[in-house]
């Protein structure tokens, strides 16, 4: 049987905004907002908010896309 590891507050916080700046840049570089391809990325983008906020994160700074 394998053993997870739990993920501290930290790790999940480091990875969570890497992934939101990163997901951001390739959602800025889409020129058709009404794509599927988008439309997918912005669903991410969502959860990814709702994490960091959960985690206390304050995305005035990091938020490029603003919706």
């Amino acid at each position: 049987m394998e053993v997870m590891e739990e993920m501290s507050k930290e790790e999940l916080m480091k990875i969570s905004v890497e992934e939101f700046s990163r997901l951001q840049k390739w959602m800025l570089s889409i020129s058709d907002k009404n794509s599927e391809t988008y439309n997918l990325m912005h669903e991410r983008y969502i959860e990814l908010k709702v994490i960091l906020s959960n985690l206390s994160v304050n995305l005035t700074e990091l938020d490029k896309i603003n919706s």
